[in-house]
């Protein structure tokens, strides 16, 4: 093994399975915060490709800062409207020239913004139901004083900053990511009334969880109250099936619980997000790395949507753990629960952090002793690998939120 500072410790007290109750969350892809986390992180990955295809590598730039400010609107059965469109202001720096090469970067990132959207929110209209602006201060050209001497294979760490990750998921955690991934993936295929706006959040008592599920209507295809009011009973319906997947725990899913049908109180919109009637949105208010916000875990604070993906510590130390957390659960026998932290010093070789620190709840006839030494030797290899992170970043092959 290297000289890397690898620490492997017990986890204080119970594993999340253990504790009596476990909150855990996802805001969808619609949500608003996660509109600009997915935009932000779009942006950013067609800036690394572009400067790789113009000038052989990653400049300087940022994409994190990006805000959504809400609109308005009047839906209506069969069809509403926009009446204010929502404003989308991507924020951040990118280098435009190097060595005499010119890259139009606001171009690149409204392109990258515009197709995002086009995929993951089909009912909005660009250009009427949402105003996309750019706005980049200029990043610099130096490589080596922004990524460490040109010549390095492992860039400096840009901050003083660390990242964690966690292995495996809890049931509860696994019924909350699937339920949003589902609803917007295979059911939305064949239920065009839901919008991408999906927003879960599970609790766990005991053996009893409750899964509360808030989905945006489109009202171009709910006809009616009752339409509505069908449409939630089989999400209702869908969500239990799926989370009996995942458990054998008693579940209750509610769906919508806002609606007031006496007062015609309800969530419909026109364009499948709360961002249509004001609900503005952030990068980084919402899922960490592993999409999802979990209380009862150690998380970062760090937005990792849109950050260079080079040498930005709040980007790639809270995706490696991760990935390290995962890897050591599927090859090392007897882990119940992992959290892998690393922590960088500003100016130091990101695969050298300032420490790698595991810890770990066991099986109860598994000594710590006698796994640690293969603990430690995945996390010096993921370490050793560490810029492979930021080719698969590029690449969109890791998520961020």
């Amino acid at each position: 093994m290297s000289n890397r500072n690898i620490q492997v410790e017990p986890m204080v007290g119970h594993a999340v399975e253990d504790q009596t109750v476990e909150i855990v969350e996802r805001k969808g892809i619609g949500h608003p915060d996660s509109i600009c986390d997915g935009i932000a992180e779009h942006v950013s990955e067609a800036l690394a490709r572009e400067y790789i295809e113009r000038v052989g590598r990653v400049l300087h730039y940022n994409t994190d800062e990006t805000q959504l400010v809400a609109g308005s609107a009047a839906p209506a059965f069969g069809g509403g409207e926009v009446t204010a469109p929502i404003y989308l202001l991507i924020v951040g720096r990118a280098t435009r020239e190097y060595e005499g090469t010119k890259i139009p970067t606001e171009p690149i990132a409204l392109r990258a913004a515009r197709e995002y959207l086009t995929e993951h929110i089909p009912e909005l209209s660009l250009g009427t139901d949402i105003v996309i602006d750019v706005e980049f201060g200029e990043g610099s050209g130096d490589l080596q004083e922004v990524f460490g001497d040109s010549g390095r294979m492992v860039p400096m760490a840009n901050d003083t900053s660390f990242g964690v990750g966690h292995a495996p998921l809890t049931e509860t955690e696994q019924i909350v990511r699937s339920t949003e991934h589902r609803l917007n993936g295979e059911y939305a295929a064949t239920h065009p009334e839901i919008g991408a706006d999906i927003k879960v959040m599970g609790k766990r008592e005991d053996d009893h969880i409750d899964v509360t599920v808030a989905v945006a209507m489109v009202d171009s295809y709910v006809d009616s109250m009752d339409d509505y009011r069908q449409s939630v009973r089989d999400v209702r319906e869908y969500v239990h099936d799926l989370a009996m997947e995942y458990t054998d725990r008693s579940v209750t899913v509610h769906v919508n619980t806002a609606d007031d049908y006496d007062e015609g109180a309800i969530y419909l919109t026109t364009t499948g997000t709360s961002a249509e009637q004001g609900d503005d949105g952030s990068v980084g208010r919402g899922n960490r790395a592993n999409g999802l916000i979990t209380p009862n875990r150690s998380m970062s604070m760090e937005a990792t949507s849109g950050k260079n993906p080079v040498n930005h510590i709040g980007k790639i130390y809270n995706l490696l753990s991760t990935e390290i957390a995962q890897r050591v659960v599927r090859e090392v026998s007897g882990i119940r629960q992992i959290r892998i932290r690393l922590l960088s010093q500003i100016g130091q070789p990101i695969d050298h952090p300032h420490v790698a620190d595991a810890a770990i709840v066991t099986e109860s006839d598994v000594p710590l002793d006698t796994i640690e030494d293969d603990v430690a030797a995945i996390i010096d290899d993921e370490l050793a690998n560490v810029t492979g992170i930021t080719d698969r970043i590029i690449h969109g092959e890791l998520t961020t939120f």
